[in-house]
């Protein structure tokens, strides 16, 4: 076993059993536990806004809502993995258009649709990367380069774009049947972030990069000393980042059919509220993906639940962060408890 090894497991055994023998807990019951507080925040709002408005119950709605929410989840999966090693990616509202334009660019010059998801995906990888090469580079922290890249990335969008949406696209193509459609009565998207979700929680959860995650962002200067490749965790986690708001940027251009620059304004600040109000916190150490999927979700129903309820919308801002206060409050009482049951 290598020192790195060494040291990862070690972080692994102080966090989840406190200094003891090693002991792994099935993951649906952790999953459970970690989630519980948003979980029963999401099922709340669904039943307050339903009680009285039923029509807010009705399957095509609950779709629509959830299918809104995917592309500040995906967002969200990604940026899970960052802010649990202390890093922010406030570049994801940017890389989500720049991705959308060179997409749909490269649909218009003549590319087989679904030829040009690759070229998305590897798009915001690169993109992840740069920020993650800059922020080591320069030895400056995460949220100030991606500050900067978010405007940089987004520039660049609306240069490649001329301004204005990028149309003429293909639309009987199957990419955007299909993939923009509803195979089976559920949104494609929907589907695709299903997998995505089960996928990250594993990696978070059940391997030696999550377990490098969190043990960066539990002690940094400790993890560097141990071994853990800081560095290399660094630009694996923010890649991941711009992966996941890639696959965001895929899936909108299949659904809207147009490669619109402008789109993604405010959603970097929106996949971290998912993120906080899921239970992964700024300090690091910890995270949670299925957790920052139900807490875009919450926000989605939020957004929905105004439009039931005829609230102004000069109302939103105010309700989306009263609900986000609420949720934090309610998984922190719940976490607490659980941590008191649990000695």
């Amino acid at each position: 076993m290598t020192e790195t090894e060494r040291a990862v497991d070690d972080a692994e055994r102080a966090r989840d059993q406190g200094g003891g023998p090693r002991r792994w807990r099935p993951l649906p019951r952790r999953l459970v536990r970690d989630e519980l507080g948003v979980l029963i925040v999401l099922g709340l709002l669904i039943a307050g806004i339903g009680i009285p408005y039923p029509d807010f119950l009705d399957t095509d709605n609950l779709l629509s809502t959830a299918h809104n929410s995917v592309y500040i989840s995906l967002m969200a999966c990604g940026m899970v993995f960052a802010l649990a090693m202390r890093e922010v990616d406030l570049s994801v509202g940017g890389t989500y258009a720049m991705c959308l334009v060179v997409g749909a660019l490269v649909v218009r010059d003549g590319t087989t649709p679904w030829l040009a998801v690759p070229v998305m995906l590897v798009t915001g990888i690169a993109l992840g990367v740069f920020n993650a090469l800059v922020t080591t580079l320069l030895a400056l922290p995460s949220f100030i380069v991606t500050l900067g890249t978010l405007m940089l990335y987004r520039g660049v969008g609306l240069a490649l774009a001329d301004g204005k949406q990028i149309t003429d696209l293909p639309l009987n193509d199957s990419f955007f049947t299909f993939a923009g459609g509803d195979p089976g009565g559920v949104p494609f998207a929907l589907w695709v972030l299903l997998t995505v979700v089960a996928v990250l929680a594993v990696v978070l959860a059940r391997t030696r990069f999550g377990a490098r995650v969190r043990a960066i962002g539990s002690n940094p200067d400790a993890a560097a000393f141990s071994g853990i490749p800081v560095v290399r965790t660094r630009i694996q986690a923010l890649g991941l980042s711009g992966l996941t708001t890639a696959c965001a940027a895929a899936l909108a251009l299949a659904f809207y059919g147009a490669g619109d620059p402008t789109l993604g304004q405010g959603y970097e600040l929106q996949a971290i509220a998912a993120c906080i109000i899921g239970g992964t916190p700024l300090a690091g150490g910890r995270g949670s993906v299925v957790g920052a999927v139900a807490g875009a979700m919450i926000l989605s129903v939020v957004a929905a639940g105004l439009v039931f309820f005829e609230i102004p919308i000069n109302w939103t801002s105010f309700a989306t962060g009263g609900v986000i206060l609420v949720a934090v409050a309610a998984d922190s009482v719940l976490r607490r408890t659980g941590r008191r049951r649990d000695k």
